[in-house]
This record gives structure tokens, sequence and C-alpha cells, in this order.
């Protein structure tokens, strides 16, 4: 049978306000110098807010550099170039930043004619995201009892546990195989929830597969 966890775990959830930067682009190379100029704050929120506003369906990779070049811009290739970069697979904002500014700054290199410059009103604005985690009062000690709080818990939680927690150390790790790992020394559970797909579920999606991948493993063990 499993053992009790050393250490619990404490579900946090996610609160994320929008600021104002008073920066916008009306053209792509104003685009690539507010992402060079552009703090982890500003990135976050330009990447990371489509996976959750869109948890109701299942997310496309998009961001919101993409779908401003290729819907407002009508770049189409260079959206569809943005649109494909993976910013699950960076650990860190900074890294993400340098995968954006690497493709713009190819783009105009490859384009040095007159690029389109989109009129008044209809500029990228850039944003910052200002964000918040707080505790719930749902604690797991074992796996059963993560099972029962990762049923109750909101999207926000999910969201933070699983997404948020790649780009703060150990990075590249979600919070939940980072535990399971830490306490149950379970690399069984870690390692499939670490290879899940974030683009081929919703949100309520990835809870029901997480919650499935824990209860067989704890079946596992409990004919162990």
């Amino acid at each position: 049978m499993p053992e009790k966890s050393k250490e619990h775990f404490r579900f946090c959830s996610r609160l994320t306000l929008a600021e104002v930067t008073g920066r916008k682009a009306a053209n792509i190379a104003e685009l690539l110098e507010g992402i060079k100029a552009a703090d982890d704050a500003v990135i976050y929120h330009h990447t990371h807010r489509f996976i959750k506003q869109f948890h109701f369906l299942v997310p496309e990779g998009a961001n919101d550099f993409a779908y401003w070049v290729a819907n407002t811009v009508q770049a189409d290739r260079l959206g569809e170039e943005l649109t494909s970069i993976d910013i699950v697979q960076y650990h860190s904002l900074a890294d993400i930043r340098d995968a954006f500014v690497k493709m713009l700054e190819r783009h105009l290199a490859e384009n040095p004619g007159p690029m389109r410059t989109v009129a008044p009103g209809r500029e990228f604005h850039f944003m910052r995201a200002i964000r918040f985690s707080l505790p719930t009062d749902c604690v797991a000690r074992d796996y059963a009892g993560f099972i029962e709080c990762l049923r109750k818990v909101s999207v926000s939680s999910l969201y933070l546990h699983v997404f948020e927690a790649r780009l703060r150390p150990p990075y590249g790790v979600d919070d939940f195989s980072h535990w399971f790992k830490t306490n149950f020394n379970d690399e069984s559970v870690g390692v499939e929830i670490s290879r899940l797909d974030p683009y081929s579920y919703t949100l309520e999606g990835l809870r029901q597969r997480i919650i499935r991948i824990i209860e067989k493993r704890l079946a596992e063990m409990s004919r162990a």
C-alpha cells in the first residue's frame, strides 16, 4: 500500500490582472523592438493566457503576437510561423522571448522591402500580467487524497501547477510530477504527466487524464 507523504501538497489557485504598458506596435519591426524590450510579465501575458482563456476548447498553441500578425498585419506565413513556437517546450520566459525575437529578425532579414503599417487604432498593445498565487484549503498527503483534491480545485489551480510551475525552479517540471518524485520516489507518475501534450486537451480534459494516471498507479501499488 502507498505510504503517506512526508511533505503535503497544498493546491493553490492563480489570479492574474492585466496592466497596460503604454507601448504599442504598428508594424513588424516595432513588434520586434517591443518584444526585445518586454519583461517576463509582458511575455507571459501574450503567450500563456491563451491556454487558460480557451480552457473550454482544445487550445491551438496560439499567442497574441501570432494572432495580430496574421489577422491585423495579414502576414499569414509569419503568423503561422509564430503560432508554431511551442511555448511549453521552453523552460523560461526569457527563452520564449528569444524564440520570438529570432523568428521576427529572420523574417525582416529575408523581407527587406517596405513593410505594412496598420491603421491607427489597430496597433498591437503590449500588456503586462500581474500574477498572484493563492493557497486553497485542499491539501493532499497521499495518492487518494491527491485525486480527491484534484477533482475539487478550479482549472486555475490546475493551470498554475501544470503550466506556470515549469517556468520556475526546478525548471521544466510541473508541481505534480515533482511532488510524486520527491516524496514517494515515484518516477512513473511524473513521467506520464510530464509527457502529456497540453495542446491535445482542454484543461478539464487534462484534469481527467491526470486523475486516470494516478488512479492507475494507485491500483498497481495496491496490488503489489
